[in-house]
């Protein structure tokens, strides 16, 4: 009697699985809306002010001229002497030695910052 009543009940549980099927389409449509909305924040919390600051620095690089002073990344300060291509001559300290440096490793100019602040003084 327990075995028909199983049969019975795995037919009955058979012939109503096709009918309970999920709609799959509506979560995948949610799914890729969050997945956008998470790239377009990474888009404008990151990757943007990013690519911002790389064009400002590279802007920077191209204006340097000789007898501005610069700042390296490794912290060296001196004064453009002479500028190449992709390279520039620091000089630095009192014994006015040189150095040769890659564009690329000059982080800061520090005659540009000075007119800057003095401007924003003389406002």
């Amino acid at each position: 009697m327990n075995i028909e009543l199983l049969s019975l009940f795995m037919r009955a549980e058979a012939a109503a699985a096709p009918a309970e099927q999920p709609d799959m389409t509506g979560s995948f449509i949610s799914s890729l809306v969050v997945m956008v909305l998470v790239f377009v924040m990474m888009y404008f919390i990151m990757i943007r002010p990013q690519k911002k600051k790389e064009k400002e620095a590279k802007e920077m690089r191209d204006n340097l001229q000789i007898g501005d002073e610069v700042t390296t990344i490794g912290g060296i300060t001196g004064i453009i002497v002479r500028k190449g291509e992709d390279t520039v001559v620091i000089e630095t300290g009192g014994d006015r030695s040189k150095i040769r440096v890659k564009l690329w490793a000059i982080s800061e100019n520090a005659t540009v910052h000075d007119a800057q602040e003095e401007a924003v003084k003389k406002k």
